[in-house]
């Protein structure tokens, strides 16, 4: 197929620097200009920068926030039972998952998506050693509903996963290309990390992801790689040491 040839790898892939990766990304990143929901074409652009990396044989499995369509800490900031707000929020990420499997399946791309709550008319119940299968297969595995449990977010729920896969990074894509050690976009100046601890992120409260997340991370020496999701093939040159990005790591 003509678009196959054109992004075909020009690399081994012995010369990725992760072979096996979880890619986390927030529920808003889904939602394009719009103020709520799916924006098909900006699913679409991501699931295009997945089959990249899929195609030069990296094996991928996601995390996908739901706050483009509830967010479990706002419904109990209103008045909701906060537990009763989470499940609400891990059924909000199940139906992200479904959109983004639709667009990558439209790529030809086989994905499975594993829901820590079992639903098993729209997607797998979460399994560990089916999903650590279906990765050896060359599948894409989406991990929906978060732990299964309240009080966790979802990027406590992508460092979890990552560890059962024994994913060699997280990668966590966003709208800016690395850590800052304030809102690049409200400061100008603004200082860039082409490296930072896990300890320097957690005392200095840098925006990765919520302490938990970071914690576990540092526990297992699971680094995370921070990088822009806005750039054409930005996850590809990641993959490869290459492009802007952060690392956040044990040293």
């Amino acid at each position: 197929m003509q678009q196959e040839a054109e992004i075909a790898p020009d690399q081994p892939l012995k010369t990725a620097l992760y072979p096996r990766v979880l890619l986390k990304i927030s529920g808003e990143a889904l939602m394009g200009d719009q103020g709520f929901g799916l924006h098909p074409p900006t699913v679409q652009r991501i699931a295009k920068e997945v089959q990249k990396a899929h195609q030069r044989g990296i094996e991928i499995c996601m995390v996908i926030g739901g706050g483009n369509i509830f967010r479990g800490l706002s419904g109990a900031a209103q008045g909701m039972e906060r537990a009763q707000a989470d499940y609400m929020g891990m059924l909000a990420t199940v139906m992200n998952a479904l959109g983004m499997q639709s667009a990558l399946e439209e790529l030809d791309i086989h994905t499975r998506v594993l829901s820590a709550i079992p639903m098993d008319t729209v997607c797998e119940p979460y399994i560990r050693r089916r999903a650590v299968r279906h990765l050896e297969k060359g599948r894409v595995v989406i991990f929906a509903a978060g732990t299964g449990n309240p009080y966790f977010t979802t990027d406590t729920a992508a460092t979890l996963r990552a560890m059962e896969m024994e994913c060699d990074a997280i990668f966590k894509g966003t709208q800016v290309d690395g850590v800052y050690d304030s809102d690049p976009k409200t400061n100008p100046d603004a200082k860039r990390y082409d490296r930072v601890s896990f300890d320097e992120v957690l005392t200095k409260n840098l925006k990765v992801m919520d302490a938990s997340a970071v914690a576990l991370a540092r526990d297992n020496n699971l680094p995370i790689v921070v990088f822009s999701l806005s750039e054409d093939d930005s996850m590809t040159h990641v993959l490869y040491g290459e492009g802007r990005y952060t690392v956040v790591s044990a040293n």
